[in-house]
């Protein structure tokens, strides 16, 4: 027997799907979500009348509303309440060493995925890649709109200019915790004593490592070194991997 609306609306994940949706829009009773976002919810998700769905602003606005017509590649939705969501204390920023090619939007992507809330794009001395002039535009815009996928968060992710490791080291000494990640460090990054709240910062080198000189630099800033585990990550997962781990331990993923 096929499956109605409220089937799947009932189903085993019943938290409905969140879109991002312009911030006007939101002030209105009946949204319409079209473009991609409204694409992905009526083709993609296959959205029905009277399905539940949420949208935000990216900025902690919710709008809990159900769905009240459908049309190819766009939605109705009548909206049921609003939220605001406070913003996610301790903060998760993560300064990625720039890695090659695609694997800088994956690496925005999972780090979307997995909570972090700034991402800063960092040019370490031993990235093979360098953002100059309009191809460096060019990447920046292309790893803001990976952020901007939506994984069921009323916060998406700031994705930073492009820093320098001078710029890193005046962020690391205004964090509340900042670790730079070393595969041979004695200490992992699992027994660190974490805040209870502020920035928790995780820096991630590039393939080649982080030259001694940067090391020096950002722990004369006050970064503290640690590693993640025994296995030695691409530096595209390895954000995830550092943000996961505290973010399990802070109570951002109870």
């Amino acid at each position: 027997m096929p499956s109605t609306a409220a089937d799947r609306a009932a189903g085993p994940d019943s938290r409905p799907p969140v879109f991002l949706s312009d911030p006007a829009a939101l002030a209105a009773d009946v949204v319409v979500l079209d473009g991609p976002e409204g694409r992905h919810a009526a083709t993609v998700r296959r959205l029905g009348v009277g399905e539940r769905a949420d949208l935000t602003d990216g900025a902690g606005l919710v709008a809990e509303c159900v769905v009240t017509a459908a049309a190819p590649g766009a939605l109705e939705l009548s909206v049921l309440a609003r939220r605001r969501e406070p913003r996610p204390d301790p903060a998760l920023v993560v300064a990625q060493a720039l890695p090659k090619g695609e694997h800088g939007p994956l690496a925005v992507d999972l780090m979307t995925e997995g909570g972090v809330d700034v991402i800063v794009p960092w040019a370490a001395q031993r990235c093979v890649t360098r953002w100059e002039g309009a191809r460096g535009d060019r990447a920046l815009a292309r790893w803001r709109a990976a952020a901007a996928k939506q994984s069921r968060r009323a916060w998406l992710p700031e994705v930073t200019g492009l820093a320098s490791t001078a710029e890193l080291a005046r962020r690391v000494a205004t964090a509340s915790l900042a670790v730079l990640l070393d595969p041979a460090d004695p200490v992992p990054l699992s027994a660190l004593d974490l805040p209870a709240a502020g920035g928790i910062m995780l820096i991630v080198g590039p393939e080649g490592g982080v030259s001694p000189a940067e090391a020096r630099e950002l722990t004369q800033a006050g970064a503290m070194t640690a590693r993640l585990g025994p296995a030695v990550l691409r530096t595209s997962s390895a954000g995830l991997v550092a943000a996961a781990i505290v973010a399990s331990r802070c109570g951002r993923w109870g």
